[in-house]
């Protein structure tokens, strides 16, 4: 059987050989003697590398070196010289994200702040951080109506999504407290799942006029102003009855501390009026505030807050009322 035309250049195509290869190959193998390949060539072939002075590049200031053609240009070669460099590991990108400035009075609370919780009855010769049942954690959160920005999968043919709004700098948002405490377990099984509830901070009034949007007389959202006085209400009248309610009854009358972070408008941890009203039906609720500038104190801060964004920006709002059901089926769906 003969080989078609093309056959010789497919297999060696297949083996990643050149056709000179191939022919020296087969005469090799007409000739007896043992086939090989291997390249004739002496020595180092093809274009020799250009050597660049890495180390001048820790001489360069950062704003001069911020994209892959500012370094070409200040190193004195080209771009794809520097693309290899970045791809053999001998220059690497950093993305760098500006963080709070701390004081040594802030450095100094945050120690304190986690020597404090050490459990005392583990000192000095193995010390344990407290198990943290006895704390609630709260902090607002603006949410959003939606993004400026959102990416579609779409067909070719079909019509792109038309999104607008009356200034891209003002988009409709509402303020949420949100308020949750550590899960506890009893053989595997979830006796307190640690869910205290979430409070969008807004009144319901009747609108005085109509519009396109609704007719005069119904209840419409209206967002609030938040003051250390809006702040105590909504402590004394959502967030303390939804603590008693949901709040394990075993440990009623032992101290719970609710830890919040150092906003203006939050009430002092002395606040005459909201003392008295966490001391009512038997319980010992006291205030508590994490240090200044260090918000990876809070458990919302730590990624709580961005897990529950990102999903609800998955459900379709038009008007800001729609957006209230949507974050609390979504606290509800993150802290399962």
């Amino acid at each position: 059987m003969r080989l078609g035309k093309h056959d010789t250049r497919k297999v060696a195509a297949q083996f990643g050989l050149g056709i000179r290869l191939w022919k020296g190959g087969k005469i090799q193998f007409a000739q007896g003697i043992p086939v090989s390949v291997a390249s004739k060539k002496k020595g180092k072939v093809g274009r020799k590398p250009v050597q660049i002075n890495l180390e001048a590049l820790r001489n360069i200031d950062l704003k001069d070196r911020m994209t892959i053609e500012d370094v070409a240009k200040h190193l004195g070669c080209c771009v794809s010289t520097v693309q290899k460099y970045l791809k053999q590991g001998l220059i690497r990108r950093h993305s760098n994200s500006i963080k709070p400035f701390l004081t040594d009075a802030n450095k100094k609370a945050r120690l304190q702040f986690c020597v404090d919780m050490l459990d005392p009855d583990s000192l000095p010769d193995d010390p344990r951080f407290q198990d943290l049942f006895d704390h609630i954690y709260i902090d607002e959160k603006w949410f959003f109506l939606t993004r400026r920005s959102e990416n579609y999968y779409l067909l070719p043919d079909e019509d792109e999504p038309n999104r607008t709004c009356k200034s891209k700098n003002y988009i409709p948002r509402i303020m949420f407290l949100c308020v949750s405490a550590r899960p506890r377990f009893c053989n595997g099984i979830c006796t307190f799942d640690g869910k205290i509830g979430i409070f969008p901070l807004v009144t319901f009034e009747r609108a005085q006029r109509s519009s396109v949007n609704r007719p005069a007389g119904i209840m419409v959202v209206k967002p609030t102003s938040i003051t250390r006085d809006v702040i105590r209400h909504f402590m004394i009248d959502k967030v303390l009855p939804a603590i008693r309610t949901k709040w394990p009854r075993g440990d009623i009358g032992k101290p719970i501390y609710i830890q919040q972070d150092n906003a203006p408008s939050h009430i002092e941890v002395d606040d005459p009026i909201f003392s008295q009203a966490a001391s009512q039906g038997g319980f010992d609720i006291r205030l508590k505030c994490q240090p200044p500038n260090l918000p990876d104190f809070n458990i919302f801060d730590l990624g709580f807050f961005r897990a529950i964004q990102s999903i609800q920006y998955k459900k379709a709002a038009k008007i800001i009322e729609d957006r209230i059901p949507h974050v609390e089926e979504v606290l509800q769906l993150c802290l399962q």
